[in-house]
């Protein structure tokens, strides 16, 4: 069979190359690695090294028309590349594999949500934890009445120095991405942005880091209301971090709790007590890729395990037509909770979703 053609773009200095999207495709039998793409001298050809492309460019756009592979990478971890970089691939059929988050705003989204689906092409984004077996275990144990009916989800970013409205783009979006794929579509949310105890206001709004454009607030209090009933709060204070960290999701049920950490192939924990204390029910049981209180069979996590999962994954939904598990789609679902906690806080009152507006509500506190 012939081998897909994969093409990496990265960018020294400005985003790099995410967290390992790019040297994973060399590992695999069926992947040729046609080119890499870095306006940077010096990092392109430390890429070109570590990928194993064979050809090197300073220009994306030339390496995507002279190459024409079949699926590009698109490594940047600085979002304000995504959408330009998303629209130059899909221009010419390419499948993609992109770093989180999605992208800007909502607008920018839809632009690349129909460029990629009127040619019907895969597209995944490196919310790793979509793949990670444990997640299918946690569903299940849901589904199958372990802890009850859902009641609620308590998410918490990294809360280091990025912590508040920075750690809401940069990691929330990842413990934002495991709520919606536990309680499935929101439809409000109520949030606050505070800097240094006091509600953020026009004199607050920044830059932020890693092209996110406008942000303020080094606390987010954001709750989120689900189709289902469920109810979903994500939860930052800049330096409140624990050790080990708090990072990832606890789900309530009537009947008892589970918590998982965002990442691939990371154990989970199971508490059947409706108290959600322990007092009852036989204490914590781990959740491995097995089970519950199985031995892990997995030998790979983080994103070691992960990337390859997604990008074999992606692999194979192009082969066989279907989608992966987190499309873009999925991602700017992300996004939309990201966006509608800033229009909440903007408005001071609660917003409905899906979300209307198209930008970065904070520009309109500037």
């Amino acid at each position: 069979m012939a081998k897909f053609r994969v093409a990496v773009i990265g960018s020294t200095g400005r985003g790099d190359y995410g967290h390992g999207l790019d040297a994973v495709w060399k590992s695999f039998d069926d992947c040729e690695v046609v080119g890499v793409a870095d306006p940077v001298e010096s990092g392109r050809g430390k890429a070109q090294e570590r990928t194993g492309a064979a050809t090197a460019w300073a220009d994306y756009r030339e390496m995507l028309e002279k190459l024409r592979p079949q699926v590009v990478a698109v490594c940047p971890r600085w979002v304000d590349q995504h959408r330009d970089m998303v629209l130059a691939c899909a221009e010419y059929g390419c499948h993609m594999y992109l770093e989180k988050p999605l992208c800007r705003t909502l607008g920018e989204a839809d632009e690349m949500l129909r460029a990629c689906e009127m040619r019907h092409l895969k597209t995944a984004v490196a919310h790793i934890s979509r793949w990670s077996p444990q997640l299918d275990v946690v569903r299940r144990l849901i589904q199958d009445g372990r802890i009850g009916d859902l009641l609620e989800i308590r998410a918490r970013g990294k809360e280091d120095g990025r912590g508040g409205a920075e750690d809401l783009w940069v990691l929330g979006t990842h413990v934002l991405d495991l709520m919606r794929a536990i309680a499935g579509d929101p439809e409000s949310c109520f949030a606050t942005l505070t800097q240094a105890g006091r509600p953020v206001g026009p004199g607050d709004v920044r830059d932020g880091n890693e092209g996110l454009g406008p942000l303020a607030g080094d606390r987010v209090e954001a709750v989120f209301r689900f189709r289902g009933g469920a109810t979903g709060h994500f939860s930052s204070k800049k330096s409140a971090g624990g050790s080990p960290s708090r990072f990832g999701i606890r789900i309530h049920g009537t009947k008892g709790v589970i918590e998982i950490s965002s990442g691939y192939g990371n154990p989970a924990f199971l508490l059947e007590d409706p108290h959600w204390s322990g007092r009852a029910g036989g204490g914590w049981k781990t959740i491995t890729s097995a089970g519950v209180d199985k031995p892990e069979t997995l030998t790979a996590t983080g994103y070691e395990g992960g990337n390859p999962a997604a990008a074999r994954d992606l692999l194979s939904c192009i082969d066989t037509d279907r989608q992966p598990k987190c499309t873009f789609r999925e991602a700017r679902g992300a996004i939309e909770l990201v966006l509608a906690t800033f229009e909440s806080h903007v408005r001071g009152t609660p917003v409905t979703l899906p979300l209307d507006a198209k930008d970065n509500p904070l520009t309109r506190l500037r």
